[in-house]
C-alpha cells in the first residue's frame, strides 16, 4: 500500500484522467495540435474541478513520448496501434505514459483508472482489452513494483 502523496486530491486527479481521455481522443481524431486541444479543454468550465496541472502533464507526455509509448504497447496488442478503437487507444496511451513516466502513481491505480474511463467512454468490452494489455505492460515496466 502506497501512502497518498501530500496535497493530492485523488478525485480531482480522476476527473483530470477522464478529461485527458476525451482530449487525447479529440487530438487523435482531429489532427489538431496538442496545444490547441489543451487550450480548448482548459477553457471548459468543468476543468475547474479537475487537476489541471496533471491533465496537462498527461497530454504533453502522450504527445512528447508518442512513438515510445506506441512501441512499448506493440508487443501486447493484437493489431497496429492505429487500428485500435480510438477510445481504447487513448486510454492505453495515457496509461502507458503514466506507467513509464509517473512513477509516483502506483501501477494498480493507473490500470484501474484506465479501466474505469474505458468502461465509461468505450465499447462494451473495451475495458477487458485495456486491462489485459496494461497488465502485461505493467509487468514489464513496473516489474519491481508488481513483484512487491
Amino acid at each position: 500500500m502506497h501512502p497518498r502523496p501530500e496535497g493530492i486530491d485523488l478525485a480531482a486527479r480522476s476527473r483530470a484522467r477522464r478529461r485527458a481521455l476525451q482530449a487525447v481522443y479529440a487530438w487523435q481524431m482531429s489532427g489538431s495540435s496538442m496545444k490547441s486541444v489543451i487550450d480548448q479543454f482548459r477553457h471548459e468550465q468543468d476543468m475547474e474541478v479537475a487537476d489541471l496541472e496533471y491533465f496537462e502533464d498527461l497530454l504533453r507526455g502522450v504527445e512528447q513520448h508518442l512513438a515510445e509509448l506506441d512501441e512499448a504497447l506493440a508487443p501486447y496488442i493484437d493489431r497496429d496501434v492505429e487500428q485500435i478503437d480510438p477510445v481504447e487507444r487513448a486510454a492505453l496511451r495515457l496509461a502507458a505514459y503514466e506507467l513509464k513516466h509517473r512513477l509516483d502513481v502506483p501501477y494498480r491505480v493507473i490500470i484501474n483508472e484506465a479501466i474505469e474511463v474505458t468502461k465509461r467512454f468505450g465499447a462494451d468490452h473495451g475495458h477487458s482489452y485495456v486491462n489485459g494489455v496494461l497488465d502485461k505492460l505493467a509487468a514489464q515496466v513496473r516489474d519491481v513494483e508488481k513483484k512487491g
